[in-house]
């Protein structure tokens, strides 16, 4: 454990990347308490205002303070990806877990459908879903969490090929242990390094998928915001109000780059063979 630390504070950019998001997610989380106004606020003696003392980020076409909006859609996105992410990775572990430990026909019969996922452009298809289902919160992290497990199961599939064939699960086996004792005690610890590189990485993912379905309109609905709609309400006033999109478009760039950096540092410190 101390070896990690020290592997993972040597890297300055996932430092920075996790500080990153730990202010990000402090704000978001914390907006109905730093706020100035409400997010469904609207001030009609104030509209498209630039950034000022009273509105520091200005104000959009119905007088909504941006800042304000900003932070509580940073709320939304946020939930959006982590919790996505969070379902998205339980599911590909388990789908993971089996087949490599099981293999055979169990094995061919999930590979096969995660190869069809794969396959399939994931895009339309999220935009085809979130219209079927209708648009909304759970809409969204249902169609994320459809399309966000692949990667995991295949990864912790080829982690389990590998620890099930070494000498202490052989062991284990031959000493009687159950097959869930064997994959509780042994193969899920050992799977866990790469799975939460992975998920660091799908958290950004999943925010800038969440944005790109919602700037389409088929996401979070306003007057509820999310970093996504803003800009989508925001492509018409691009060179009278270009503030509106400035901010909620810098808010995801941030995001993304911080939970990448932070996943590219875990990547590191958790890498059995890197040499410090």
């Amino acid at each position: 454990m101390h070896d990690l630390g020290r592997r993972f504070t040597r890297h300055r950019l996932a430092i920075a990347g996790g500080l990153v998001s730990v202010v990000l997610l402090a704000g978001s989380m914390s907006a109905s308490l730093i706020a100035p106004y409400r997010f469904e606020e609207i001030d009609l003696k104030n509209l498209f205002k630039p950034p000022s003392r009273s509105h520091v980020l200005g104000t959009d076409e119905l007088g909504h303070d941006v800042l304000t909006r900003v932070l509580y859609a940073g709320r939304i996105s946020l939930i959006v990806g982590l919790v996505a992410t969070v379902i998205s990775t339980v599911a590909g572990v388990v789908i993971g877990l089996l087949a490599g430990y099981y293999g055979g026909l169990l094995d061919d019969l999930l590979m096969r459908v995660t190869d069809v996922f794969i396959s399939v452009p994931p895009i339309a298809v999220m935009f085809i879903l979130a219209k079927s289902l209708g648009p909304g919160l759970r809409s969204i992290v249902v169609v994320l969490c459809l399309f966000g497990w692949m990667g995991t199961a295949r990864l912790v599939r080829g982690e389990v090929l590998r620890i099930k064939s070494q000498d202490f699960v052989e062991a284990t086996l031959a000493l009687g242990s159950s097959d869930g004792r064997v994959i509780a005690r042994h193969l899920i610890p050992n799977t866990l390094a790469p799975v939460i590189v992975a998920a660091t990485l799908a958290v950004g993912q999943a925010i800038l998928s969440e944005s790109t379905i919602s700037y389409f309109g088929l996401g979070i609905q306003p007057p509820v915001p999310s970093w996504g709609n803003m800009l989508q309400n925001a492509q018409e006033y691009l060179w009278t109000a270009p503030w509106l999109a400035l901010y909620p478009g810098f808010c995801i760039f941030v995001t993304v780059l911080a939970f990448n950096l932070l996943g590219d540092g875990l990547r590191d410190a958790l890498d059995p063979k890197l040499k410090q």
